[in-house]
C-alpha cells in the first residue's frame, strides 16, 4: 500500500525523537511504500482533483540523510492507500485551508487520518470544553476583567494562548498577582485575542502526562513530561524531562471515556494531556511521544498505530 505522510519538511525531522519517523519506519517494515509532501504542496484546480507533488522515500536509519528519494511524482491524493496528516501545529489559517483541501480529497475517495473535519472541530485547547468534567477550573475569554476575577477566585493560575504549542506563551501567576496585567496584555492584545486560563495544578511537579489513544484504545504507558530548573512547563520543547510510566487508574478512566467517542469522529490518534487527575488538553493535530515511550518501555507504539491504520482501511 502507498501511504502519504503530509508533514513538515523531512530535513527538519529529529529522528531520535520523531513520532512520524517511527510511524514511517514501521509502515516500511511491513512493506508499505512511504510517500511524503508538505501542506503547501496540496492543490486543487477546477475540473481536476486534489493533488500534490510528492516524494517516494526509503528510510535508511543510521545513514545520513536518514531517507533516500526513490522517485518523485505529482499524484492525486485519492490514488494512495492512505493519507496521514502529520503537520505540526500551530493550527493557523494555512493549516485550516489544508484541512479543506484534504476534505475535498476525501470526497474524491482519499482516506485521510486524522479526519480533516475532525481536526477542525477539535482545536487542541478548546476541545477541552466538551470534557469539562475531567478538567480543573478553566476560563476561555477575551476579557481582561474576567481573567482578573478568575485570578481573584483561584489565586494561583496558568495563562496560555489558544494557538500555542510546545509550552510556548505559558505563564504562571501566583497569589501576589505579579505581572498579571502585563501578561494579560501580551496574550490578550487589548481584547483582540482569546486566551485560556486554568487553575494551577500542583501535580505538575510529577509531570504533564501525555496519554496516547490510538483507534479508541489507550497506549498502556504515558510520558510524564517533568518541568526542570524551576520551569512551570513540562513540555519537552521547553526543556521538560520525559519519563514513561504506566497509566494511572484516572488516566485509564479518562481515556476509556474519551477514546471511543473521538475515534468514532475519525480521530485515529489523540494525545490527552493530564496533570494529576485533571485533563488539560486534547491534542489531535500531530500528537507525539511515540519514540520516548518505545525507547523507555519497549512497548511498540508505532506498531499499534499502523495496526489501527490498517484496520481502519480494511
Amino acid at each position: 500500500m502507498d501511504i502519504l505522510f503530509v508533514a513538515d519538511p523531512l530535513a527538519s525531522f529529529k529522528i531520535y525523537k520523531d513520532s512520524t519517523f517511527v510511524m514511517m519506519r514501521e509502515a516500511q517494515r511491513r512493506g508499505h511504500a512511504i510517500w511524503a509532501c508538505e501542506t503547501q504542496d496540496l492543490s486543487w484546480r477546477s475540473g481536476g482533483v486534489v493533488q500534490a507533488p510528492m516524494q517516494h522515500i526509503v528510510l535508511q536509519e543510521g545513514a545520513e540523510p536518514w531517507f533516500r528519494v526513490q522517485n518523485s511524482a505529482v499524484r492525486a491524493l485519492h490514488s494512495l492507500g492512505a493519507v496521514v496528516m502529520r503537520k505540526d501545529p500551530p493550527f493557523d489559517s494555512e493549516f485550516f485551508y489544508a484541512t479543506h483541501l484534504l476534505e475535498r480529497a476525501e470526497v474524491e475517495g482519499a482516506r485521510v487520518f486524522n479526519k480533516p473535519a475532525a481536526l477542525r472541530d477539535h482545536p487542541e485547547k478548546l476541545a477541552l470544553m466538551e470534557f469539562a468534567q475531567y478538567a480543573s477550573p478553566t476560563l476561555v475569554t477575551r476579557s481582561a476583567q474576567d481573567v482578573r476575577d478568575f485570578h481573584a477566585e483561584h489565586q494561583d493560575i496558568i495563562l496560555k494562548p489558544l494557538d500555542g504549542m510546545g509550552g510556548m506563551g505559558i505563564f504562571r501567576v501566583r497569589a501576589d498577582g505579579l505581572n498579571l496585567g502585563g501578561i494579560i496584555e501580551t496574550l490578550n492584545r487589548d481584547g483582540a485575542q482569546s486566551l485560556m486560563v486554568q487553575k494551577y495544578i500542583p501535580a505538575i511537579a510529577q509531570g504533564d502526562k501525555r496519554v496516547l489513544v490510538i483507534g479508541g484504545q489507550a497506549v498502556p504507558f504515558a510520558l510524564a513530561r517533568i518541568p526542570q530548573g524551576g520551569e512551570v512547563r513540562g513540555n519537552l520543547a521547553a526543556g521538560g524531562k520525559g519519563v514513561a510510566q504506566p497509566l494511572s487508574a484516572r488516566d485509564q478512566a479518562i481515556a476509556a471515556d474519551l477514546g471511543p467517542q473521538l475515534a468514532a469522529r475519525g480521530l485515529l490518534l489523540v494525545g490527552l494531556d493530564v496533570i494529576g487527575d485533571c485533563l488539560t488538553e486534547v491534542n489531535v493535530t500531530s500528537p507525539t511521544c511515540f519514540r520516548e515511550i518505545m525507547d523507555q518501555t519497549g512497548f511498540d507504539v508505532a506498531a499499534m498505530f499502523i495496526d489501527a491504520l490498517e484496520q481502519a482501511l480494511s
